[in-house]
């Protein structure tokens, strides 16, 4: 059975023999919860004086940059005749309404309606405003209760800044509720699913802990046999030749937010680090959109990796293809059957579920309003980008 330490972290001694799950709310309908940061868009898609939608859990968003450069966040509906404000247009740091022209602060307040007469009357308010911090290359909102927003720190990325570090961004949609994704990464049990790319791979695990918001496992890969895309071995620094050897992962779901290192036999540090982060669309969050910070460490040898960077690419982009037709087939197969009948036999994917459902909040019900707008803003299941 699984054992509370005194500092309240949960070791992974849970007998293999509770297979059935605990009884317990159907995760599929636990929302994310918003008193978080979470990226809305890539830093380089908002350019100065441009206006795009985004979206969380059925919360349409507007992103703009004024003339400073700073990037605001709006609530994407004109308090007037409720047009989409990133239908509008950037006038130095105010956005205004394509419709009637009546133009918005960054901090959501009127600041102006042409027309308007002394004696005519004016709205109540204008429309909220969300908390917006940018890293990372990416366009972090505070989409909860903006009191808390100063309290929360954004994820912390030493590797990104680091000179030994190169860095590759992935942004792409995945038509699952998110918490598919958590247990995808996190359960390196589906090595199978990957066989065409890295050959047979032998994932032992080593041990996890749980605590009340995270689950931390250890896992030991051999390479066992079979062919190798030549992407994955440069990726985990066995060189353009490649060699066998065991590599020790650790994957942490630390929510709301998910990060993998891998540090191969012998090495100092980490050959790779991968942050990732799941952020719900539409209001009944079954699709997410997929953050991924990929921190590459640089090789010795000057100019290696940039040579290696096309090869890693499309080996990291084959991975994540599969294991998007893994989670899409999941989330239909949830759609169908209008419940969870999983019958989960792996413990640390169980105490993952906990700490998704005991950190989560209801999903709000979907009502046809919000229907249409989840089928309105949906994006092409093709936007994956790399930067570099």
């Amino acid at each position: 059975m699984t054992e509370t330490d005194s500092d309240g972290t949960r070791s992974s001694r849970r007998s293999r023999q509770e297979a059935p799950e605990r009884a317990a709310a159907d995760l599929r309908r636990v929302g994310a919860n918003p008193d978080f940061w979470y990226p809305v868009a890539l830093s380089g898609k908002v350019r100065r004086g441009r206006v795009i939608a985004t979206m969380f859990a059925g919360e349409r968003i507007a992103l703009y940059r004024g003339k400073s450069g700073t990037v605001h966040a709006l609530e994407d509906r004109c308090a007037h005749r409720q047009v989409p404000l990133s239908m509008g247009v950037v006038e130095g740091e105010v956005l205004r309404c394509c419709y009637h022209a009546w133009a918005y602060r960054g901090d959501g307040r009127i600041s102006q309606i042409p027309y308007l007469s002394k004696g005519d009357g004016r709205p109540p308010r204008g429309v909220r405003g969300y908390p917006v911090r940018e890293a990372y290359g990416l366009v972090f909102v505070f989409p909860g209760d903006p009191q808390k927003a100063p309290d929360v720190p954004l994820p912390l990325l030493p590797a990104f800044a680091s000179p030994r570090y190169r860095t590759m961004t992935f942004s792409r949609t995945v038509r699952c509720h998110y918490s598919f994704m958590h247990e995808n990464l996190l359960d390196m049990n589906h090595q199978f699913l990957h066989r065409g790319v890295v050959g047979k791979l032998h994932p032992e695990l080593l041990g996890y802990e749980t605590s009340a918001r995270s689950v931390e496992a250890r896992y030991l890969f051999t390479h066992t046999g079979g062919k190798r895309n030549r992407g994955a071995g440069l990726l985990a620094a066995e060189g353009l030749g490649g060699r066998d050897s065991a590599d020790v992962m650790t994957i942490r779901t630390e929510y709301p937010y998910q990060t993998l290192d891998l540090v191969p036999e012998n090495a100092e540090r980490p050959a790779f680090r991968l942050w990732a982060v799941y952020v719900p669309e539409d209001a009944e969050q079954r699709s997410c959109h997929a953050y991924g910070l990929l921190m590459i460490e640089k090789p010795a040898v000057p100019g290696a990796l940039h040579l290696a960077w096309p090869l890693i690419r499309r080996f990291t982009e084959r991975v994540f293809a599969e294991d998007r037709m893994a989670v899409e087939a999941e989330q239909r197969a949830w759609d169908e059957q209008g419940e969870d009948r999983n019958h989960e036999v792996f413990p640390l994917i169980l105490d993952v579920r906990d700490v998704l459902r005991s950190n989560g909040v209801p999903v709000r019900p979907l009502t046809p309003a919000c229907a249409r707008a989840d089928g309105d803003l949906s994006m092409p299941a093709s936007d994956l980008r790399s930067t570099e």
